[in-house]
């Protein structure tokens, strides 16, 4: 007997792939505007800014 119950064969990937897509897309874009607000004036001398050291 399984401790998790009888197995259906249900998908769950297939439905589940237009929202793996969009947060793909949105952590891209986050992403994205991260490193462009980083190269910013008022953050680009920050010291929390991880590309702070470095000359572009």
């Amino acid at each position: 007997m399984s401790l998790l119950g009888k197995k259906f064969p249900a998908p769950i990937a297939k439905p589940m792939a237009p929202f793996f897509a969009a947060g793909v897309v949105i952590l891209y874009g986050i992403n994205s505007l991260a490193n462009t607000l980083s190269q910013t004036d008022e953050f680009k001398n920050d010291p929390r800014n991880p590309n702070a050291g470095k000359k572009h």
